[in-house]
């Protein structure tokens, strides 16, 4: 069988092949009113393509814990009894075709309160849709981006329980996976990164410290999510900073503390923490630090990053660099990738009744 169709099982979990869709923000929700932060039928329509196309398991984008979690105030939230039904409806039809839902639980710190990407993603002032950014330190992300409020311990201790509400409220949207957001430059990892954390306190300085708050979401999401249950961590693996970032050293160490805390697998990114860097980028180019934390820790990844074909994904899975891929720019492009890659590989995919004479 192919690596790539066979299934994967995590706790209780079993994801039907290793075929993921990333969290990404579609930046289509209401910015304001009853319905704000909650999916409607863009969110319907995209979601259920891509689990009628084959997917094993959807992450559902970057949702906000808080109003002043999200990255633009047309983000999704899950903040709310509101947005919770409304998940509903699309956890319900991924479970009918076969696809595991999960969801990424976010806050998106100092990059928050941003415009449409389509608009300019410019930020945005609080009389016009935005909000004061938070941060682990008064550093702005680059010369646009306004400076952030320094968080206190009572602030930080606030938004670990808005992510441990968040996670009881993803369990009752039906979701059975859910991922915490650490990557990309928002607030988790801007704590986790010395680039962005100037703090003094137990939150900064040294590796411990600044891991500290990542930690006390882990633990506080752990302890309502239950037991059967997978979750994820997202992490950015380097800051592409020659010195003064967060490092695929320190990504290699902490991989091993999330596992002690009860993450059962790392999905693995890079970036997003630094403004002006260069990033090489080209076909699978973040599959290394994928590759490396499997083969230096016990814990369970995902590779992303510019995988696009069929015998590209095979390959990352057969040489064991990794345990399941996450396309995401190829599965905009194409919601049945998995099906079309199945056929390739010779792999088995679900396919929708109604879908059959397509085969």
């Amino acid at each position: 069988m192919s690596a790539l169709f066979e299934p994967f099982t995590l706790r209780d979990v079993t994801i039907p092949n290793r075929v993921w869709m990333p969290p990404m923000c579609q930046y289509s929700a209401a910015p304001e009113g009853p319905e704000t932060g909650a999916p409607n039928d863009w969110h319907f329509a995209h979601y259920a393509a891509r689990a009628a196309g084959g997917t094993g398991l959807v992450l559902v984008e970057a949702t906000g814990v808080s109003p002043e979690g999200r990255i633009s105030p047309y983000d999704l939230g899950i903040w709310n009894d509101t947005q919770v039904e409304a998940f509903r409806r699309i956890t319900r039809f991924l479970v009918s075709q076969g696809t595991v839902p999960g969801i990424q639980l976010a806050h998106a710190g100092r990059k928050a309160a941003t415009d449409q990407p389509w608009k300019g993603g410019a930020p945005l002032t609080p009389d016009h849709l935005g909000w004061q950014p938070l941060g682990p330190s008064p550093v702005a992300f680059d010369e646009k981006h306004p400076v952030p409020a320094e968080l206190t311990t009572a602030q930080i201790a606030s938004v670990v329980g808005q992510f441990a509400d968040a996670a009881r409220r993803a369990l009752a949207a039906g979701f059975e996976v859910a991922e915490i957001h650490g990557a990309h430059g928002y607030l988790i990892g801007n704590f986790l990164s010395p680039h962005s954390n100037r703090r003094t306190d137990e939150y900064g300085g040294s590796y411990e410290n600044r891991t500290r708050f990542a930690l006390e979401v882990v633990d506080a999401v752990r302890a309502v999510w239950p037991d059967d249950k997978p979750l994820f961590f997202r992490i950015s693996a380097t800051d592409w900073l020659t010195e003064g970032g967060w490092t695929p050293d320190d990504t290699v160490r902490f991989a091993r503390d999330l596992q002690a805390h009860g993450i059962d697998l790392l999905d693995v990114s890079s970036g997003g923490n630094a403004s002006g860097v260069r990033i090489p980028v080209g076909p699978g180019y973040q599959v290394p630090f994928a590759a490396r934390v499997k083969a230096e820790t016990t814990l369970p990844v995902a590779a992303v990053g510019l995988i696009t074909d069929a015998e590209q994904a095979e390959k990352i899975l057969s040489n064991g660099e990794a345990d399941a891929v996450l396309l995401g720019r190829e599965l905009l492009r194409n919601p049945s990738w998995a099906r079309h890659a199945a056929r390739e590989l010779g792999g088995d995919v679900h396919v929708p009744d109604q879908y059959h004479r397509s085969v």
